[in-house]
């Protein structure tokens, strides 16, 4: 299935990423959470936000920002490429994870709907992108995970989902490709700190997860 949305700006489909992202991962959409996603002056994504008000793709109301019909098209659209562009770069190609982001980062405004379906093909039709995400008309079914974070001592987890935030903080997809905590990995939580920081053995070796990945990290049971 090929999403297909009227042609925009590149900012402006970026934004509608960000957005769709942001609510993805269950934060309210605000202002100042996409000038930190986008690494943009707040000043800036307020005056691009006006912008995309007046071409009646955002919406704005007490409870923050949200995607029009329009707009939630053009974010289906571009998300849908920038997942398939990471699994071809990932599984074909052998980028990392850190390289295949920042790559897909720009394929995702540039392929065309007959080059979509050929990649969908020609990667056998996957439903997530390397870190687990679903990639949007695909038949994604949504398991039952918890946050690394919420699993007990002793028990064991299968990696599920590195959520979208986690790619865009410095440092972190090579920390994980590299620990190998990636989606399919089967590992046990052998201690946890107060501080929040979980140890878990995963692929023969022990590896320290800072509170804020552990949070991040979705997981299924055993």
């Amino acid at each position: 299935m090929v999403y297909e949305a009227p042609e925009y700006h590149p900012a402006f489909e970026e934004y509608c990423e960000t957005i769709f992202e942001l609510a993805e991962d269950d934060f309210d959409v605000i202002q100042a959470r996409i000038a930190e996603r986008l690494d943009i002056s707040r000043p800036a994504v307020s005056e691009m936000i006006r912008r995309m008000e007046k071409e009646g793709l955002v919406s704005i109301d007490d409870a923050g920002i949200s995607l029009t019909g329009d707009g939630q098209d053009i974010a289906v659209s571009v998300v849908r490429r920038h997942r398939l562009a990471e699994r071809f770069l990932t599984d074909l190609l052998g980028l990392s994870w850190t390289d295949a982001h920042h790559e897909a980062g720009k394929w995702e405004h540039v392929i065309s709907p007959v080059v979509e379906i050929a990649l969908e093909r020609l990667l056998g039709m996957p439903t997530t992108c390397p870190h687990g995400n679903p990639i949007p008309g695909s038949s994604y079914l949504e398991p039952d995970t918890r946050h690394l974070a919420d699993v007990a001592v002793g028990d064991a987890f299968t990696v599920n989902r590195i959520t979208e935030e986690l790619e865009f903080t410095e440092g972190m997809l090579d920390f994980l490709e590299g620990s190998a905590l990636v989606p399919g990995n089967r590992g046990m939580v052998t201690a946890a700190s107060p501080d929040g920081t979980v140890t878990v053995e995963i692929q023969d070796r022990h590896v320290g997860v800072g509170s804020f990945a552990a949070e991040r990290i979705l997981v299924t049971a055993g």
